[in-house]
């Protein structure tokens, strides 16, 4: 099992955010993330959306600290991207 998380970078709400994300399935990704505490809203379509004061944690808990465009890239190969404005399948 590897999930895969980029620096916190992201702006918003007045706080900075990572991107969690599992190259294998999103089963994978939800029981990762409720295993460090992530509640479910935080999940967007095909990530997760971790606040940077959770950053350590999902680090600690065993996401692999990668850039943002490998992330992507990890995530696109994976089948598992599903971007905005695009409807899901």
């Amino acid at each position: 099992m590897t999930l895969y998380i980029d620096p916190p970078t992201w702006p918003g709400h007045g706080r900075m955010w990572s991107h969690l994300i599992s190259d294998v399935s999103f089963e994978e990704l939800h029981a990762f993330a409720a295993r460090i505490g992530a509640p479910p809203r935080a999940f967007e379509r095909d990530h997760y959306d971790i606040p940077s004061d959770r950053y350590a944690d999902a680090v600690a808990g065993g996401a692999v600290e990668v850039g943002s465009k490998e992330l992507l890239r990890r995530l696109t190969e994976a089948g598992l991207r599903r971007p905005k404005g695009r409807p899901l399948a």
